[in-house]
């Protein structure tokens, strides 16, 4: 199966339908909206969008109709509201993938994520996290997690520690995940906001490009 395939089996059960069926934003009930996702919190509004502006907003069932009638395009601040979710930021994302990821070398090793000296932040990603160590004293310098969505998906998010920026760490890090995602037989993906400048260099460098696709949607607050 190829990358561009595996993303839209990705889509397909991330939203619960894919491609879009018509032009714009077409709302669709799917049960995985009520369900705790790979963090174990709600994610109760989840889209993704092509350029041009074509894509699926995914919703609670039972919200359809409500969403569809008021909001047929990601753009009003009630959907939280119309969702149960009231007082709930929006988010926005630039959505990317990668069926070719830079030839880089190799920075981390894999270790488990409940394994000694994982910071806190890559903990609840679960399964093994990438990790770059310092090799004189062993400090964590960076680390990539894996959104585990679905067989099809994996989302890469990376953080680098504030002493090792400007090393090159995180491109070489998201690539290398990337490459064990594919090899794993599933699609790479990489969201981040628009105006994160350093994210996007990170995502163009490691073989992400912006192709002018979009995420949006609402995350339950951490309690």
């Amino acid at each position: 199966m190829t990358p561009e395939r595996r993303l839209e089996e990705h889509l397909a059960r991330w939203l619960g339908q894919w491609p879009p069926p018509a032009a714009g934003i077409t709302v669709v009930g799917e049960p995985r909206r009520l369900a705790p996702g790979w963090d174990g919190r709600l994610h109760p509004v989840l889209g993704v969008a092509r350029p041009g502006g074509d894509g699926v907003l995914s919703v609670p069932p039972p919200h359809v109709a409500a969403v569809t009638r008021e909001y047929g395009r990601p753009a009003g601040a009630a959907i939280p509201e119309l969702v149960g979710f009231p007082g709930r930021g929006w988010f926005t994302a630039l959505f990317r993938w990668s069926a070719k990821p830079a030839e880089l070398p190799d920075t981390g090793v894999w270790v488990p994520a409940d394994g000694d000296g994982v910071p806190a932040w890559l903990r609840p990603f679960g399964g093994e996290v990438l990790v770059a160590r310092d090799p004189d004293t062993g400090e964590h310098l960076a680390g990539v997690g894996v959104k585990r969505h679905d067989e099809h998906g994996h989302e890469l998010a990376v953080v680098t520690e504030p002493q090792a920026r400007g090393l090159g760490l995180a491109r070489t890090l998201v690539a290398q995940a990337a490459r064990r995602v594919l090899d794993e037989g599933a699609v790479p993906t990489y969201l981040h906001d628009p105006g994160n400048h350093a994210s996007a260099a990170t995502a163009d460098s490691a073989g992400f490009p912006d192709l002018g696709w979009t995420a949006f949607g609402l995350t339950e607050a951490r309690e």
